[in-house]
């Protein structure tokens, strides 16, 4: 009873962060890291002790999915060679950065636990970061490859943080099959991810009940990640891929089915984030406690000298590849681009951590030579990358040149397909030629229900069928020209087909109910 009291009191507070944090405009996840820190200190509240395995594999497999359910896959692809390079190159030589600062600053840690801290701060949460720079009209390269970064780092630098986990339980560190022990799980799992989310959509296809679809996109997140696991392959990379596979296969599902399973994985993705923060908080207490050997000065020293490190070889690695990549790209596409400062400013600065590194370090087995420091000092990282920079990127926006030619240009593709579903919500072509399709309608819907109690006219009837099949039609069309869309446009467009295509079966499953 305590547990659940407890959980409950955490979602509690973290709506009332939530509401200071839109409040005073900052990230949430700046309130929630602070509001964990306070809760750590409040005198009569427990610490709650999570069996590791278990924090990780009930936060991660839904965090990922959904991450890659929202993921605009085009913008991924374009900007495949900025998102490698961060997610790969940019996690490693974090990891190694760090590990040599751990292991200057701390003689007793030893390399295989200096290299398991590094890969636990290593990857940059996004989702801090793109909603601040969602509110500005920004390059849609810089949002592609923030996002497209954080979805697929994760299993890089999980890869390296299990070698390290157990290279430190082992007492050594072999070099020799490093490289398979890296590539092959990560193969297992994007096909593992791939087998899972197959086997999803064909059986919400075949469901035809929009509440079991919805349990099931859910179970197919941790079967993927425990199926992946239990063959020794990446579970990061099989709830990514697996969440790929659902995401383009949503729109064959119902509207009603789309709508509802878009605000379910919002309310799982806060309420999983929401605790991840604030049970790191009420640990952090006990953490404290047994890091009595440290001095209160020295921890901050360490703390901060880590998250120094952090930032800085983020910046390092970013500006030195940022424009040969840049170069790469223009020589493979044709023609030139150059972008500003502001580019690689931006992302250098936007590598905040978040709920990923705080659910790794919560799953360091209880036995790991030195866990307590580095929880801590993860925690730190965390910390002061969202407390910093997440405070700070709307400054550093506001002071950067970031004008770009695609801010302002809208592609034909897009405009087309804008224009086609503002045809079909409007009924175009429906036999209103007097009047304006969308008036018609309503009016005629209007008459019907102060008419016609007994349901609506077979005029209206064939009126709303005939709309609902331009509905299908438009969506068809998206479907069909979804690589050449941008992905929040396809997902706004597809929202709006979904809303007016529910109203009307709304009203002639009304009518039909009081006919019947």
């Amino acid at each position: 009873m305590q547990t659940l009291e407890i959980t409950l009191s955490l979602i509690a507070a973290s709506l009332a962060l939530t509401l200071a944090a839109n409040w005073l405009r900052v990230p949430a996840a700046v309130m929630l890291v602070l509001g964990g820190m306070a809760l750590a200190f409040m005198p009569g509240l427990p610490t709650i002790v999570m069996e590791p395995e278990v924090a990780l594999a009930l936060f991660l497999p839904p965090l990922l999915q959904a991450s890659a359910l929202r993921t605009d896959w085009g913008a991924f692809r374009s900007n495949i060679v900025y998102i490698v390079l961060l997610a790969f190159g940019a996690v490693l030589f974090t990891t190694a950065c760090v590990a040599v600062a751990a292991r200057q600053l701390i003689p007793d840690m030893s390399w295989p636990a200096a290299i398991t801290l590094g890969a636990i701060v290593a990857p940059p949460d996004a989702v801090a970061a793109t909603s601040v720079l969602k509110r500005f009209r920004l390059p849609k390269r810089i949002i592609a490859v923030l996002e497209g970064e954080s979805l697929i780092n994760d299993a890089s630098a999980l890869i390296l943080y299990r070698i390290g986990v157990a290279a430190t339980l082992a007492g050594a560190f072999r070099f020799h099959g490093l490289a398979s022990s890296v590539a092959l799980p990560a193969v297992v799992g994007v096909g593992t991810g791939l087998i899972a989310g197959a086997g999803a959509n064909w059986l919400m296809l075949h469901l035809k009940d929009r509440f079991l679809e919805i349990v099931t996109s859910f179970l197919a997140a941790f079967a993927s990640y425990f199926a992946a696991e239990w063959i020794d392959g990446s579970g990061v990379l099989a709830a990514v891929a697996c969440g790929g596979m659902i995401g383009r296969a949503q729109i064959r599902l119902a509207a009603q089915t789309r709508l509802e399973s878009t605000s379910s994985w919002e309310l799982v993705e806060f309420v999983l984030a929401s605790l991840v923060f604030l049970l790191v908080g009420l640990q952090l207490r006990g953490i404290l406690a047994r890091l009595s050997e440290y001095a209160a000065g020295d921890l901050l020293l360490l703390g901060a000298a880590v998250s120094a490190v952090l930032i800085a070889s983020r910046f390092v690695w970013v500006f030195v590849t940022f424009y040969p990549a840049s170069a790469l790209v223009a020589a493979i596409r044709g023609g030139s681009f150059t972008p500003p400062l502001s580019y690689p400013t931006i992302i250098s600065w936007a590598g905040m951590r978040g709920v990923v590194s705080l659910a790794v370090a919560l799953a360091l087995p209880v036995s790991f030579p030195g866990r307590d420091i580095i929880v801590f000092l993860a925690f730190c990282a965390i910390f002061s990358t969202l407390v910093i920079q997440g405070t700070t990127l709307k400054l550093l926006i506001a002071w950067c040149d970031v004008r770009d030619p695609d801010i302002a240009a809208v592609d034909p593709a897009t405009i087309a397909a804008r224009e086609m579903v503002a045809a079909a919500i409007a009924g175009v072509g429906l036999g209103t030629a007097t009047t304006d399709p969308v008036d018609a309608f309503h009016n005629e819907r209007q008459r019907a229900q102060a008419v016609d109690r007994t349901g609506p006219s077979a005029r209206t009837v064939a009126r709303a069928e005939a709309k609902l099949a331009a509905i299908e039609h438009a969506r068809k069309q998206l479907q069909e020209r979804r690589d050449e869309i941008d992905g929040d446009t396809l997902q706004t467009l597809t929202q709006e087909l979904d809303l007016e295509e529910r109203q009307i079966r709304l009203f002639l499953d009304e009518h039909t109910t009081i006919a019947g």
